[in-house]
């Protein structure tokens, strides 16, 4: 019986270091889209805070010195936001590119594991036929023996 022999196997091999090295950056990229949002939170929330010592502000005395440096730091915050924004909007297209990119490694990888259980399916049949015919020809040679027409 002649053993299996599946001609792309180095080609699998370096399918699946791709897909192992697509899943990790795809591990890497879900990490930072959750800071991007827990950075987002963060700032929205101060934002909030700010807005809301605004307002109370408000209704006390009015104090153009402090009010200047209150919207100033707002402003400040605001832009903050912004910027946490972008840099969500950024991660969740990283996050997004690295997820196809490890669904095109994993298809790669399920095409090519497909190909090799058809040629092992081939490789099984082409055995069992080769034995079969084995067989066939060891019960046509016995019955080709001559057999002793009288027992002793």
């Amino acid at each position: 019986m002649k053993r299996f022999h599946f001609s792309l196997r180095p080609v699998g091999v370096l399918r699946n270091h791709r897909k192992l090295q697509a899943r990790d950056a795809f591990a890497a990229s879900i990490q930072v889209f959750i800071q991007a949002e827990e950075a987002l939170a963060q700032m929205r929330s101060r934002v909030l805070m700010f807005e809301t010592a605004l307002q109370t502000g408000r209704r006390g005395s009015f104090s153009a010195a402090n009010e200047a440096e209150a919207l100033a730091a707002y402003r400040h915050e605001c832009a903050a936001e912004a910027a946490a924004e972008k840099e969500l909007s950024a991660a969740r297209e990283l996050m997004q590119r690295r997820r196809a990119e490890y669904l095109d490694a994993h298809r790669q990888v399920e095409v090519l594991q497909r190909l090799e259980d058809k040629a092992r399916a081939v490789h099984r049949l082409e055995i069992n036929r080769e034995e079969q015919a084995g067989f066939d020809e060891f019960a046509g040679r016995r019955r080709l023996k001559p057999h002793p027409i009288v027992s002793s």
